[in-house]
């Protein structure tokens, strides 16, 4: 049994299995707490296999999780389905509708032609079984990426997303959750990656709204960036890297997928993060992020220079990476005034928050 949490440290289930809960979030559910996220334990980098499926795990304590099986499965005799093992699916987002009383997940997908669209199932109860009630779907027209759903107390639900290679976008969801109702609001823009910002994680304190949100460096670690407003749609005022002492510029070599706030805890919030290539913390961050910026320079001369870089083939090469040895680093948030830091503990206990 575990009694802490160890950031970065290889976490395993009660049946002593890796956690395959990638990309992941947790919520809280009458007294248990569930973890789900991507499946990632057939993705050897090699066969082909991006993902087998949506994982859930459940826990009393957050340090010792139950394997729950999978909650949405991949569909491996269908090549055309988005949950075909080959599709790159991505960053599952459960959350629930209390007028329809149904569990609302959307999964990104990312598709052969670079265009990014979204599928959504529906089930009543969060393990499932769950049902897909819209797949391709684009929102707001748009080629859409890495996102968080969020919840307001009036029952109003909002997606956040990447505008693939261009900004933020915060839209209004239909009142099942299941689309977008066509209101959107356009925060952080930037010319192209890694300056684009991924990833976002959306949370609230004292009624403001705080995005912490990554670059766009693929499986490739970035720098952090903090945000906060006053209300949904912003506008959001960049507050920094909330990761001080981070000097290898990388987020502790990971990145956030969700932030939740423990209930019953002081003030607790848990920044759930991915280290997606734990066997590859010796790069550098500011090499790649020079390819990064010249890859999607609009300069084709820019791009060309790309050419001349004496890079290591492992920041060239976005695919092929064994993500089942991912690992996971869950650290608490600490504030000073409106700003979130993030600190590395090599071990901490929730108790600590009582």
């Amino acid at each position: 049994m575990y009694h802490s949490i160890r950031p970065g440290q290889v976490w395993l289930d009660t049946e002593g299995k890796r956690i395959q809960a990638h990309g992941g979030s947790v919520m809280y559910l009458d007294g248990t707490y569930y973890f789900y996220g991507e499946n990632k334990e057939k993705t050897d980098g090699k066969n082909g296999i991006w993902h087998w499926g949506v994982r859930c795990y459940s826990s009393k304590d957050l340090y010792n999780w139950k394997d729950e099986g999978l909650i949405i499965a991949p569909e491996p005799e269908n090549p055309a389905s988005s949950l075909h093992p080959a599709s790159c699916m991505d960053r599952p987002h459960i959350i629930y509708n209390a007028r329809t009383k149904k569990y609302v997940c959307w999964l990104k997908i990312m598709n052969r032609d670079q265009t990014q669209t979204e599928t959504v199932l529906t089930a009543d109860h969060i393990l499932g079984p769950y049902t897909k009630v819209r797949e391709g779907l684009r929102p707001c027209g748009m080629s859409a990426g890495d996102f968080d759903l969020a919840v307001a107390q009036d029952g109003k639900a909002y997606y956040y997303f990447e505008r693939v290679h261009s900004e933020t976008i915060c839209a209004d969801l239909t009142e099942d959750y299941t689309d977008v109702t066509g209101y959107y609001s356009t925060h952080f823009p930037h010319p192209h990656p890694p300056y684009v910002r991924e990833a976002t994680a959306h949370f609230m304190r004292g009624g403001r709204h705080y995005l912490i949100t990554s670059g766009t460096t693929g499986y490739l670690p970035n720098p952090s960036e903090a945000a906060v407003a006053d209300t949904w749609h912003g506008p959001y005022r960049v507050l920094g890297n909330p990761h001080p002492g981070d000097e290898s510029n990388t987020s502790f070599h990971s990145q956030i997928s969700s932030v939740f706030r423990v209930p019953g805890k002081k003030d607790l919030y848990i920044a759930c993060a991915d280290r997606w290539v734990p066997d590859e913390m010796d790069l550098d961050y500011e090499t790649y992020r020079r390819f990064f910026e010249l890859a999607f320079h609009p300069d084709e001369k820019e791009r060309e220079k790309v050419k001349d870089l004496n890079m290591d083939p492992r920041i060239v090469q976005d695919t092929g990476r064994n993500t089942s040895i991912a690992d996971y680093v869950w650290l608490p948030l600490r504030f000073e005034g409106e700003m979130p830091y993030i600190d590395w503990r090599d071990e901490w206990r929730i108790e600590e928050y009582e």
